[in-house]
């Protein structure tokens, strides 16, 4: 029992240790010899030269990845050390400039105007304007109070004449971004869903404000952007048939690259400017304190009195707000399907892109292009006749490929809407970029007709 107990260690021990002593050794003498060959071979001359042809290709390899990212450090190095308000930039003709017009333009607001000027702007510069003109601001990046920026949005927004008898009660100068990229015009969407959060019948029936923008990447203005205040001030004498009421505004500067504009209100309300400037009128926590909430000049409280409360995700404001608009604002931006009342606005959206007549049908993709293609794609009956009700010469759009409503209408195999089309007056015989019509497309028309071209 001793011996086989002995051996019954011996070969747990093997186990656990998994080779035994002379293997161990037979392992340790190869390797030995492996190594030496390796160093041996490493320190040679042919070793060497691999040694160093390899480190040249990878190099060789590596040199795009580290060039393109030593620019991308470079780039990201200049953008981030450069001021918000001055930077480098390039002309078209390849020229590098400071460029220092919005830094001007508050300067000028400093030195040419009074004191005691009250200059409009959206809120974005308020801090800007403040700190470098030394000039009161109508908002700044400290405004809490949403429905206060809602008001400016309106403003913004809402058609010269009706935002001049607004402005003129609160603002001496008006000043706005131009010349592209951020400015005003690229924030315009913001201001007028902020405007339509608190003022509905700025933008009815439509909570994303899709009305308020454009109809094609050369800038065409819809009716609704092309009323407005905004747009008058920013494309003032710079667009062709474009000017800014001469009885309401008086332009009195612009920077030297045409970023900046300032325009002076005229026809301002002295009443409502001695009112808001008697420091009994202002409406503060405790006396002398920083936090005042304010209060608008007589003349506004129409304007005031006819607002909604909105309740933001920060509950600045307490007492809820409008869960119906909200609810159509989640909808549409999630693409879901809306009300008769967001239809009926979307109806009149969508006429402004709608050509004038067959003959003049522009061929481009836009926003009505796009609702077509997928109302067609949905088979949405009911939707495709409210925008032939409202716009009949829809039928008539064409996309950038010479394609549409009726090509698509064949493209996905909706019958009805085929015919819904045709009585409207669509074209039947009309061709797209290639040549080919609508009825091509029926049971594998096009098809055939390639084939046949390739015969």
């Amino acid at each position: 029992k001793k011996d086989k107990k002995d051996k019954d260690v011996k070969v747990i021990k093997r186990a656990k240790w998994g080779l035994s002593e002379s293997t161990k050794k037979e392992l340790g003498a190869a390797y030995e010899k492996a190594e030496s060959l390796f160093f041996l071979l490493y320190n040679s001359i042919p070793g060497r030269l691999v040694r160093v042809v390899l480190a040249v290709y990878m190099c060789y390899a590596v040199r795009p990845y580290a060039v393109e990212f030593n620019e991308y450090c470079r780039r990201l190095a200049q953008g981030m050390s450069n001021p918000s308000i001055v930077y480098k930039a390039q002309l078209n003709n390849g020229q590098t400039i400071i460029m220092n017009d919005y830094l001007d333009a508050y300067f000028w607001l400093r030195d040419k105007t009074p004191k005691d000027a009250r200059v409009m702007a959206w809120w974005d510069y308020g801090y800007q304007i403040t700190g470098i003109s030394d000039r009161t601001t109508i908002a700044d990046g400290n405004t809490w109070n949403h429905e206060h920026i809602a008001t400016l949005g309106k403003m913004f927004a809402s058609p010269e004449a009706e935002s001049h008898d607004l402005v003129r009660h609160v603002a001496d100068y008006v000043l706005v971004w131009t010349g592209g990229g951020g400015d005003d015009l690229a924030k315009s969407p913001h201001m007028a869903r902020i405007g339509n959060s608190v003022y509905p019948g700025l933008c009815p029936g439509d909570p994303t404000c899709r009305m308020f923008g454009f109809m094609d990447r050369q800038g065409t203005p819809t009716p609704m952007m092309e009323r407005s205040m905004l747009y008058k001030l920013i494309m003032h004498n710079r667009r062709p048939g474009v000017t800014a009421n001469e009885t309401m505004w008086r332009e009195v500067y612009s920077s030297k690259y045409q970023k900046v504009r300032i325009f002076k209100v005229l026809k301002v309300s002295k009443k409502s400017r001695n009112w808001l400037a008697d420091p009994a009128n202002r409406i503060c926590d405790a006396p002398g304190s920083w936090y005042c909430v304010g209060q608008y000049p007589e003349a506004l409280q129409p304007l005031i009195s006819s607002r909604v409360s909105f309740k933001q995700l920060e509950d600045f404001n307490r007492g809820g707000g409008d869960s119906k608009y909200q609810e159509q604002y989640m909808k549409r931006m999630a693409g879901e399907s809306v009300s008769n009342e967001d239809r009926g606005a979307m109806m009149e959206f969508y006429k402004a892109y709608a050509p004038q007549s067959k003959e003049g049908a522009a061929w481009e993709n836009t926003e009505l292009t796009t609702h077509l293609w997928n109302t067609i794609k949905a088979n949405d009956l009911d939707g495709m006749k409210a925008l032939l009700k409202t716009a009949p010469t829809a039928v008539h759009t064409r996309s950038q490929d010479g394609r549409g409503p009726l090509w698509w209408a064949y493209e996905f195999g909706r019958p009805e809407m085929r015919k819904l089309l045709i009585s409207a007056g669509v074209d039947k015989d009309a061709k797209d970029s290639r040549g080919i019509k609508a009825g091509d497309l029926e049971a594998g028309g096009e098809k055939k007709k390639k084939k046949k071209k390739k015969k």
